[in-house]
């Protein structure tokens, strides 16, 4: 039976750079990957609660529109606006409330969902 949730794999195109955004704006600790795996380029993230985010390269990269992960946040007005600052569109969505979550993207047109810890 399932018992948890260890990765999410997002897609990000041959050569792109996902450190910048996950590693420096959401602040994210890169791990290394296993060698045997490094060669297919892509990058790896550890979140505080031991999950990963893999970012793995897909030739045809199609994000998809509705498919996402959804990041529990706290300080989520710094982060809707550290990611506005730095070009990432926010869209707040309040049909949670009265949690209070936003949608964004990546740099690859990943759809992110984030949202404050549920009460």
């Amino acid at each position: 039976m399932i018992e948890g949730l260890d990765h999410v794999q997002l897609a990000m195109p041959r050569g792109a750079e996902g450190r910048a955004y996950f590693g420096g704006i959401l602040g994210m600790e890169e791990l290394e990957k296993p060698a045997a795996l490094a060669l297919r380029g892509g990058v790896w993230f550890l979140l505080p609660d031991g999950r990963q985010i893999h970012l793995g390269v897909e030739e045809a990269l199609r994000p998809s529109e509705k498919a996402h992960p959804a990041f529990v946040c706290t300080g989520l007005d710094d982060l809707a606006l550290r990611l506005g600052e730095r070009g990432h569109p926010v869209r707040w969505d309040g049909e949670l409330a009265p949690r209070r979550r936003f949608y964004s993207e990546d740099p690859f047109g990943n759809r992110l969902e984030f949202l404050e810890p549920d009460s």
